[in-house]
């Protein structure tokens, strides 16, 4: 498996895997690998020739108060991950090699996609998203990308990239990866307190009470609110 530092790299890299008729995926990631980043990286080795990783900690997507500088970078780590769960090539440029204005002149808008929800509270940030992985489409040239169900919302950002740019590849939403007790793995899970990581398990209970409720047939909202608070 390689490590690639460069755009320049990476493109021929790439380039010369689709000349050789290969099919590509890539999985894009801000490193700190858990089991739901390494179940995507499988998915690709069986369905893809060659499956890059991209292990990239955008500073596009984090607010001025948010965690950017502690953001956990265990990359031998990440590394060694990917190599076992079937990565042939780890991309990891630095920021300067991706914005080598330090921030780039353009960006793209998500409009309405990104402007509810976790977007409410995180301006910008589905932007930034939109931002860099449409540069990093550009530089891995997949024909499939892989992304978490956990991350729903950027999902849907990544479908309307690739829909509103003609982008020529295609898209796969896999299964959120949960904990025994039902909490979605995350990278930033490692920030909980053992009290806090308790609590956290509130949020799948709430989840099945609603999807409960509905499948039991109710159709008020409010009702459903009620049951998962």
């Amino acid at each position: 498996m390689r490590v690639v530092r460069t755009c320049h790299a990476m493109e021929g890299l790439a380039t010369r895997w689709r000349r050789e008729g290969r099919r590509l995926g890539v999985v894009p990631t801000m490193g700190a690998l858990h089991e739901g980043h390494l179940s995507l990286i499988r998915a690709a080795a069986r369905t893809c020739d060659r499956v890059v990783v991209t292990v990239f900690v955008n500073p596009l997507q984090f607010g001025p108060r948010e965690d950017f500088a502690r953001y956990p970078r265990p990359f031998a780590r990440d590394v060694r991950q990917a190599r076992q769960a079937g990565a042939d090539a780890v991309f990891a440029p630095a920021v300067t090699e991706l914005y080598p204005s330090g921030r780039p002149r353009l960006r793209v808008r998500v409009g309405p996609v990104g402007a509810r929800w976790e977007g409410r509270i995180r301006p910008g940030h589905f932007d930034g998203v939109a931002t860099v992985v449409l540069l990093l489409f550009d530089v891995t040239r997949p024909s499939v990308a892989l992304f978490g169900e956990k991350d729903y919302q950027q999902t849907l950002v990544v479908r309307d990239l690739i829909r509103d740019f003609a982008l020529p590849l295609r898209l796969r939403i896999l299964p959120t990866v949960r904990e025994p007790d039902g909490l979605a793995l995350s990278s930033r899970n490692a920030y909980l307190s053992p009290a806090e990581r308790h609590r956290a398990a509130a949020l799948w209970s709430a989840l099945r009470a609603g999807r409960a409720r509905i499948r039991a047939g109710e159709r008020r909202g409010a009702v459903v609110a009620g049951v998962m608070r």
